[in-house]
């Protein structure tokens, strides 16, 4: 039976959810074995999509939804809140 997390974090990085920080997300959720998806407001999209991400349209300090299902989400959760964290390893 998959597991399913959900967190909201802020985003904290000054230049928001831009295409790098974009790339870094979709390149964590690759390596686990589980879905993620973002939402903000009422859009909810696929973690797995640099697109999909920047269309949510985030600047600095907005608050996003995260949800993760499957067999690593737990483990791909934590990778996640220390990613957001350290402000997608933008700025020191």
């Amino acid at each position: 039976m998959d597991s399913v997390y959900t967190k909201t974090l802020r985003i904290s990085n000054n230049l928001g959810l831009h295409a790098r920080a974009a790339a870094k997300i979709v390149d964590l959720a690759k390596k686990y074995e589980a879905k993620l998806y973002l939402r903000k407001d009422d859009q909810e999209v696929d973690g797995g999509s640099i697109l999909s991400l920047l269309t949510l349209c985030c600047p600095k300090g907005t608050e996003v939804e995260i949800r993760a299902e499957g067999p690593e989400a737990h483990e791909l959760m934590e990778e996640l809140e220390r990613l957001f964290e350290y402000r997608f390893g933008e700025e020191k």
